[in-house]
C-alpha cells in the first residue's frame, strides 16, 4: 500500500493511547472527530465522523497525512484541506477495511505531495 498508510518519520503515535474522540483538523479548520483507529503496520488509518460539516459522511484518512499529534488539546492535525478531503473515495461501512477500497483511498491521497 505503500508510504501512504505509515505515520510520518516526525509523527509518533503513542499506542498506548486511543485517538478515538480527538478533534480532527486540517489546514483550513476543523473536519470532524476520530471515530476509530487502525495501527495496523503498513495500513495505519483513521476513521473521522465528519458531523455537520458534511451531514452524516465519514471519511478515510491515512496516517500520511497527519502532521501532528496534541494530546493535551486531544487534536490530530491534517497535510490536507477540507475540500481535498471531501473530495476522497466515498466511505463504505461494509467496504472501508478491504484492500481494493484502501488502494482507491492510497491513490487518491498519494496524488498529493506531503507538507
Amino acid at each position: 500500500m505503500g508510504n501512504t498508510w505509515h505515520y510520518r518519520d516526525n509523527v509518533v503515535p503513542d499506542l498506548t493511547t486511543s485517538l478515538v474522540g480527538y478533534d480532527v483538523e486540517a489546514t483550513d479548520g476543523k473536519i470532524g472527530s476520530v471515530d476509530e483507529e487502525s495501527n495496523e503496520a503498513g495500513a495505519s488509518y483513521l476513521v473521522v465522523d465528519t458531523g455537520f460539516w458534511i451531514f452524516g459522511k465519514k471519511v478515510v484518512l491515512p496516517a500520511s497525512t497527519i502532521t501532528r499529534i496534541d494530546p493535551q488539546e486531544q487534536k490530530v492535525y491534517l497535510a490536507r484541506t477540507k475540500q481535498e478531503i471531501k473530495d476522497a473515495p466515498e466511505f463504505d461501512e461494509n467496504t472501508y477495511r478491504d484492500s481494493a477500497y484502501q488502494r482507491q483511498v492510497g491513490d487518491y491521497y498519494g496524488r498529493y505531495p506531503l507538507l
